[in-house]
């Protein structure tokens, strides 16, 4: 789906850090965003995290759960908060949401991996409808301790043939260990892998590092990739005109 942009917005974009609760600002202008892509004719797919961050307010809890039982009680709490919102932060532009759970096994068995491309290219083919993508944290195991959506949006990514990948998160992009300047291109991610700091929230699970994995297993595939600012997401349609200076952008390998 050569015109397709998968985009994957963080905990970090999508949460307070003061208490790990929804930060509707933010969601409003991401959403606004995204909303202004379709308009002008992207097909676009939102991978969205912050479930288990949405849900820890309703257990009282000052910070991400460390037992893998709360961690699932908050993901099944958030989730449904997560996607009340944008269900009515997307209906004010006409558009429609739709909710795809996913775990590993989705896209590792075969048959199941086609019937979720299946689904996925049947909501793209409507022009009004925006499929919204989490993992299943609720009754995840495995996903849950070792998996982040980083490389879940890179394997839908590839696993629906998307032209671009951008991860948003809390920093403009990939910045330079030396100068603290945003790199703006990379052409080789082995080069620039050291550059991570692993760095977590409270509320979030992923960081620098697992962002650049994700990368490399998007670039491999032929996907172009931005690391981008999510809180500031109006950025998004500049990101894929080409514009400069506004996110790190990885260049798709190109088969030999």
């Amino acid at each position: 789906m050569e015109s397709l942009t998968v985009i994957k917005a963080g905990t970090g974009v999508l949460t307070r850090t003061s208490d790990g609760t929804l930060d509707g600002a933010s969601l409003v202008r991401l959403v606004t965003a995204i909303a202004g892509l379709v308009e002008s004719g992207h097909r676009c797919l939102l991978v969205s995290s912050g479930a288990v961050g949405a849900g820890v307010s309703a257990f009282n809890l000052d910070g991400y759960p460390n037992d893998l039982t709360t961690r699932q009680a908050c993901a099944a709490v958030g989730q449904a908060r997560l996607m009340h919102t944008y269900e009515n932060l997307f209906r004010n532009f006409d558009l429609a949401v739709a909710q795809v759970l996913l775990t590993a096994s989705d896209l590792q068995t075969p048959e199941r991996r086609q019937n979720v491309s299946n689904t996925l290219r049947r909501l793209l083919e409507s022009p009004r409808i925006v499929p919204i993508i989490n993992e299943n944290d609720s009754v995840a195991v495995e996903e849950l301790r070792v998996g982040d959506n980083d490389m879940l949006s890179s394997q839908v990514a590839i696993l629906l043939g998307a032209k671009t990948l951008v991860l948003l998160t809390s920093v403009d992009g990939l910045l330079s260990p030396e100068t603290n300047e945003l790199v703006q291109d990379v052409p080789d991610v082995d080069a620039v892998l050291g550059f991570a700091k692993d760095e977590r929230g409270r509320f979030s699970i992923g960081g620098m590092a697992s962002k650049l994995q994700a990368v490399k297993n998007s670039v491999d595939s032929g996907i172009t990739v931005h690391i981008a600012h999510g809180r500031k997401p109006e950025r998004l349609a500049g990101i894929l005109a080409g514009e400069k200076g506004l996110s790190t952008r990885f260049a798709a390998v190109t088969p030999t």
